[in-house]
């Protein structure tokens, strides 16, 4: 730890980043940024006081041509090592690291959680996501931008919303205001909403959890925070500090923009004409946090639909929504296990798609050495199906993927002998992995991975990695598997999408690469297809 005596330098910004340097051994301490007396930009960092374990940068090009003033409390050797460039420190190298995910998306460099904002505008996909860009920690909540024209292969825009007075910068989504609704727009062009919870820790008064709206009329490039803000500030109405995560959306029946609010101890629903009033409507309990509201056709049927509700955790109602309040027909439900957290899912998917695509936060998926933390789940296809059950929901990932195929190997009817000899030539870690397994006379079997277990079916316990699953037939003995693995995370689809099960890929346990395991060996692979993936970072 350096010298108790605050310092600053002057830097006249003539070139795109300011590069600093991070130590996680140091405490975390306050940076300043300031053009003269007004402070421009605040945040904790690291900065390190020996050698850094890993540089981060920000983006300072809005103040090309003018001298800002950094300041900070302490007095260690990475105040003086922070320096300008046109390239940030990394840069050459970035997605080539030894445990950077190849087929998901990760920040080039810092902390992410949530998504935020999926939005489709005119050909492009927009990911916002909870970003923290000075440590792989959680902590610093901006909101990180980058954008897809097919959803597989992503380009990192930078920050799209800083903190401001009112907070830090917590989850929420994106809409495009067609009717302009709002009146920002200028252009001939809608223009996008983010909107978003500021949350504020104060000595004075604790935590202060508000919703606030921004506007970007040149397609989501940039964005301006509404001086009315917040919009909404309910922390007294509820006597809570959790009112977060607002997701908004057009309800075209009604003729009314809807948001789903966490509030206290589950969802709330408000009505606005303008995105900027709103009114309450109505409460339901039993959801934390990232409310997510969206309607889908059964079995494909577009006479025939409901409404789906969940919270970060993942756990779902299905029932009928008018507009201003959900009317549970069934649930709770779980479609999904494991390190999965805060899902989204994209608004404005034009109606010749029709899809509702969802982005999962992989939770925990670590990066052990890495200047970045955390990933996004592959995107997925949520679809509404009839099982024996009843209407359940079903999760599979995007055909999409189809486009990283390297190679694909197919085989059917195998003893496990003779599926094992067959992929054991397989030597590629990013991989697709497609099976039907019918156990003939046993009660469950594994998919192992460099002695990892990544997939096990236990028919007498009925569960898929000691998680209860509710099978289709459960007497029959059958499963299907559809397993992705990247460097350092499992996503497993069971029956189509039935059940998905997420987790981390440890450090390898062995050297052997896939094998497929039953303790007598009475099973029959009817199936096996195995797809090397490209990486989606390849130029």
């Amino acid at each position: 730890m350096g010298q108790q005596n605050e310092v600053s330098r002057s830097i006249k910004i003539n070139k795109k980043y300011l590069n600093l340097p991070v130590q996680m051994s140091e405490e975390r301490q306050q940076m300043s940024f300031s053009l003269g007396d007004d402070p421009v930009r605040k945040f904790v960092i690291r900065l390190s006081d020996g050698e850094p374990d890993y540089w981060v940068f920000s983006d300072v090009s809005e103040y090309m041509g003018q001298t800002l003033k950094l300041s900070f409390p302490t007095a260690v050797k990475g105040f003086d090592q922070i320096y300008q460039s046109d390239k940030w420190a990394g840069q050459d190298s970035v997605y080539q690291e030894v445990y950077r995910p190849q087929f998901h998306f990760t920040s080039q460099r810092g902390w992410n959680n949530d998504p935020n904002g999926l939005v489709y505008y005119d050909g492009t996909y927009h990911l916002f996501y909870q970003h923290n860009p000075y440590e792989i920690l959680w902590e610093n909540m901006h909101w990180g931008h980058a954008t897809s024209t097919d959803l597989i292969h992503w380009t990192e825009v930078g920050e799209a919303l800083y903190p401001d007075g009112l907070g830090t910068m917590f989850s929420g989504t994106a809409a495009i205001d067609v009717n302009n609704t709002t009146g920002f727009q200028t252009g001939e062009e809608p223009p996008m909403i983010l909107a978003y919870t500021a949350h504020l820790n104060s000595t004075d008064e604790g935590v202060t959890q508000t919703q606030c709206i921004a506007y970007s009329n040149d397609k989501g490039q940039t964005f301006t925070k509404y001086s009315g803000n917040p919009v909404i500030n309910s922390k007294e109405t509820w006597d809570s500090q959790n009112t977060r995560d607002p997701k908004i959306f057009w309800h075209e029946p009604t003729e009314k923009w809807v948001m789903v609010l966490f509030e206290k101890d589950g969802h709330s629903f408000y009505n606005s004409d303008n995105l900027k009033d709103w009114t309450f409507q109505s409460h339901l309990r039993g959801f934390w946090e990232c409310p997510e509201l969206f309607e889908l056709p059964i079995d494909g049927n577009q006479y025939n639909t409901q409404w789906v509700i969940y919270g970060a955790s993942g756990t779902y109602m299905l029932g009928e929504f008018d507009g201003r309040e959900f009317t549970p027909i069934s649930g709770k439900h779980q479609y999904v296990q494991g390190r999965f957290f805060a899902a989204q899912t994209f608004n404005n998917i034009p109606e010749t798609d029709g899809r509702r695509i969802q982005f999962g936060w992989g939770r925990d998926i670590v990066h052990p050495g890495m200047p970045f933390g955390q990933l996004m789940l592959f995107p997925t296809e949520l679809s509404l199906r009839s099982t024996q059950n009843g209407v359940r929901l079903f999760n599979e990932p995007i055909q999409e993927i189809e486009q990283l195929y390297k190679t694909s190997q197919n085989w059917t009817q195998l003893t496990q002998a003779e599926a094992n000899e067959k992929i054991q030539q397989i030597k590629s870690d990013l991989l697709r992995i497609k099976m039907k397994v019918e156990i003939l006379d046993d009660t469950n079997f594994e998919v192992l991975f460099k002695g990892q277990t990544i997939a096990r079916y236990d028919m007498n316990h009925n569960t898929i990695n000691d998680h209860f699953y509710q099978t289709a037939q459960a007497e029959s003995g059958v499963l299907e598997l559809d397993i992705l693995l990247d460097r350092t995370s499992v996503e497993v689809f069971v029956d189509k999408g039935a059940f998905t099960l997420v987790d981390v890929l440890q450090n390898p346990g062995s050297k052997e690469g896939l094998k497929i395991n039953s303790p007598r060996g009475l099973i029959k692979i009817h199936h096996l297809g195995v797809h090397e993936l490209k990486s989606i970072w390849n130029k």
